[in-house]
């Protein structure tokens, strides 16, 4: 079976951090591919600080193209209503049931994932790469992981992944106070950013 992974996120805007963690489970996992899926309608986040889709899509576009190995997939933003994995992963395995699934995710899901709509669904559908980040401590995340095996047969993997302290609201903030934000993310999404003025706050000047 074809191995895909899937890194989902609101990409406002898609960072290095992301594109470093799909690249070490892709050699990790032994994966076929990653399909990068920008969030539509988030239920866990203010719609009014997120980016239209059709630009964060644009912005993820640009930071894969130079990998083969990296797909962009619109499954959640051409879905009406709030996006959740659960549906993703059940959409995603109706069209192509003859993958298998590995959901990258950051250690601080792996304590909060049981929130999620349908948590059995998830661990049902995909196999978990969790990478370090959050602050969460690797003990922490073995005993995490230990009760989600035994409560949902869960099968997670953490992946050899320092956290890289870089976040898509730090670079927001960056670019509202003028910073530079030069080698955070892909150069042609940053000058994506500075023509089209995202994230600028009124009064501060072009870096």
């Amino acid at each position: 079976m074809k191995k895909t992974g899937i890194l989902g996120g609101t990409f406002n805007p898609i960072h290095m951090a992301h594109l470093i963690i799909a690249e070490i489970a892709l050699e990790e996992a032994e994966l076929d591919e990653i399909l990068f899926i920008p969030s539509g309608c988030s239920y866990l986040k203010d719609a009014a600080d997120i980016l239209p889709a059709k630009e964060r899509i644009h912005m993820t576009g640009l930071a894969i193209e130079d990998n083969p190995k990296f797909a962009l997939s619109t499954i959640e933003t051409d879905r009406e209503g709030n996006s959740y994995t659960c549906d993703t992963l059940l959409e995603l395995r109706e069209r192509y049931p003859d993958q298998e699934y590995y959901l990258i995710v950051g250690a601080d899901n792996l304590f909060t994932m049981e929130e999620w709509k349908d948590p059995e669904v998830i661990f049902q559908n995909a196999k978990i790469l969790a990478a370090v980040r959050g602050g969460k401590k690797r003990d922490d995340m073995e005993e995490k992981i230990r009760e989600l095996k035994e409560k949902y047969g869960a099968d997670i993997t953490i992946l050899h992944v320092k956290h890289v302290d870089i976040s898509s609201s730090m670079i927001r903030e960056k670019v509202a106070r003028g910073c530079s934000i030069r080698y955070m993310l892909p150069e042609g999404v940053r000058q994506y950013i500075i023509k089209n003025h995202f994230y600028k706050a009124k009064d501060v000047q072009e870096q």
